[in-house]
């Protein structure tokens, strides 16, 4: 086939080295969009193809020759493909006695369509088909396709080949990208949120901090914003939202960051400042520009915002307190009247009271008996029978009501509290052990999660010793949950922490695996027995070919690593059995109990029996 007549995209002289050089130009995320799935153009190896009149001895030629190749693709006089033949099953078939003999120059073609030898139909896409589709089509078509590959056209004319390994390596990016996605960016606006403008603000500060400059905050108010969504419903408040970050974009320059930090609260983080009248200046045109009504749905509103500055290094060198101090600025704007920005002062207050009001409550909440611990069963899928719990926090406000951790929990660790709270929560679950077994209740393994700042301080593998030795627990029992990003930083302080907390006898799991940096360096480095997958790709696993994909690859790669997993998030019955059918041994889920407390876990445990 002439290669000229080829799209230029599809040509690449090196093809071993093609699909690299697409999957790192690959961007799935560009402008806070989640780009669409890429097509299988991206994977295509340019690969010679035999006619479909050639002698089967050349093709024998070619799989001696090459070494490396899986399968060859077999094309008719047009250049249109009709066969794939994998190297395995056609070597195999020639090494018979006297098959080259009888077969060895019979055409191509003809020796696939007789009856000596079964060919399988290859899978033949367009260039233009999207990974996501092509991983449905070779579920369906038959898994042996993931390592033979599959057949690229363009207009019905061959083009190349590509492989299953690649395309799983393509789906598992676009899957942590879109959860990347789903954790970084506001799901209404498509603006970063408050996790990912965080990350900015650090490294905005920083490259400050080296460069001698300034970073102004933005922290912005929707004025009366209640009013909108009472009187004409959320879906009207939705659509003004939207419409005000098209405005915040439309003034801000194109380097400034706007994030979206929750309900009607807006940041604007401006880096390279060259002084901090700048600040001043946006400010101004942000609350200008508020002054055109906005139209929505039918209705034309007119919206105003209250807006607080706060500058690094001037106003604080902490991220943390200069975005208290902007968002304390930002209410002494709204006490001036609204429809205006201030600057923070040393006049202003440092904190806003119900920021300032949850803080203080969570450090007496452990004094006032305020936190409890649920258990979540973690059971063997195939038995039934329960293996462990999980001890999940909880904190019941006397006014409040149940404050969710996703609430507290980032707080606890912003101020600190999180290494006295992960502690309380550490020896309550030892205490509850040693309960169950005075009482005579089967032994369960006990997940208790660290969170990073708790893991990196200083005297936590000490902390671990003395709770073990003071409530007599087995260490097997004890399993400790990290996420991926703990193990990503200072590799080697952290594994001379998983080393001493290893060395007490406890065992060490991976929390939320997939979602964050998965590598399989430090699975190979870091003393690690379990991986948890994420529920986000359990639900609907059945149904969503991506996931299916990602979760038996964590399944195979674990099972190559002698580690353990356990699924989360399992709630329907199909998810279930799925799951058992690819060799999973353990899960947690509603499917099989909600969170519950100790009452509950002992009268679960009568009801399900254990081994």
């Amino acid at each position: 086939m002439d290669r000229a007549k080829l799209p230029e995209e599809c040509l690449d002289n090196n093809a071993e080295q093609a699909p690299e050089r697409f999957l790192g130009q690959m961007l799935f995320i560009k402008d806070d969009h989640l780009q669409e799935a890429p097509t299988v153009r991206s994977l295509v190896r340019w690969m010679s193809p035999v006619e479909q009149f050639s002698p089967c001895e050349h093709l024998i030629q070619r799989f001696l020759a090459e070494s490396a190749v899986y399968a060859l693709p077999i094309v008719d006089g047009k250049g249109c493909p009709v066969a794939l033949v994998d190297r395995k099953r056609f070597v195999e078939f020639f090494t018979k006695p006297y098959s080259k003999e009888l077969f060895g120059r019979q055409g191509i073609v003809d020796f696939l369509n007789g009856n000596h030898y079964l060919a399988p139909a290859p899978v033949i896409v367009e260039e233009t088909c999207s990974i996501e589709d092509v991983a449905q089509i070779i579920i369906s078509s038959g898994i042996e396709h993931m390592v033979t590959g599959f057949i690229v056209t363009h207009a019905g004319q061959y083009v190349g080949v590509a492989n299953g390994h690649d395309l799983l390596s393509l789906i598992t990016q676009r899957k942590q990208a879109e959860l990347y996605y789903l954790a970084h960016y506001d799901h209404l606006t498509g603006v970063p949120n408050r996790v990912l403008l965080a990350d900015r603000i650090g490294q905005a500060c920083r490259e400050a901090e080296r460069n001698d400059g300034m970073v102004a905050l933005l922290f912005i108010d929707v004025d009366r914003f209640k009013q909108i969504n009472d009187s004409l419903g959320h879906r009207v408040g939705d659509a003004v939202l939207r419409a005000l970050v098209s405005r915040f974009k439309s003034v801000a320059r194109k380097m400034d960051t706007v994030a979206r930090i929750g309900g009607d609260e807006f940041m604007i983080l401006m880096e390279n400042l060259a002084t901090p009248e700048s600040a001043d200046l946006l400010a101004g045109r942000l609350v200008d520009a508020m002054r055109a009504p906005i139209e929505v749905l039918g209705h034309s509103l007119v919206v105003t915002v209250s807006i607080g500055v706060a500058i690094y290094p001037r106003d604080d060198r902490d991220f943390s307190r200069l975005m208290a101090k902007a968002d304390a600025a930002m209410y002494e704007a709204k006490a001036k009247g609204r429809n205006g920005f201030r600057m923070y002062t040393e006049a202003t207050a440092t904190f806003n009271p119900s920021r300032l009001s949850l803080e203080n409550d969570l450090r007496h909440a452990l004094a006032r008996n305020e936190f409890s611990l649920v258990f979540q069963p973690q059971v063997e899928i195939a038995s039934g029978l329960p293996r462990g719990v999980e001890a999940l926090l909880r904190w019941n406000h006397p006014q409040r009501g149940l404050i969710s951790p996703l609430e507290f929990i980032p707080l606890a660790e912003e101020t600190g509290l999180i290494v006295q709270v992960g502690a309380w929560v550490m020896r309550q679950a030892f205490a509850q052990m040693a309960a169950w077994k005075t009482a005579g209740l089967p032994a369960l393994r006990m997940a208790i999660n660290i969170s990073a700042v708790q893991f990196h301080h200083g005297d936590f593998a000490d902390l671990l010793a003395r709770a073990l030795a003071e409530f007599d627990i087995d260490p097997t029992l004890v399993e400790l949950e990290l996420t991926e990003s703990v193990l990503m930083h200072n590799v080697e302080e952290v594994l001379d922490n998983l080393r001493r907390i290893k060395s007490h006898g406890v065992m060490l799991a991976i929390d939320d695996f997939g979602t964050g940096f998965s590598s399989l360096n430090y699975l190979r480095r870091f003393p690690i027995d379990r991986l948890k997958i994420d529920q986000s790709f359990i639900r609907g696993i059945t149904r969503t070919p991506a996931n299916a994909s990602i979760t038996k690859a964590i399944i195979a790669l674990a099972d190559s690593l002698s580690l353990d997993v356990v699924a989360e998030g399992i709630e329907e019955s199909v998810e279930n059995d799925f799951l058992n059918s690819l060799g999973c041994k353990e899960g947690q889920g509603y499917f099989f109990a909600r969170p519950l407390n100790t009452s509950q876990v002992e009268q679960w445990l009568g009801g399900v029996g254990a081994t």
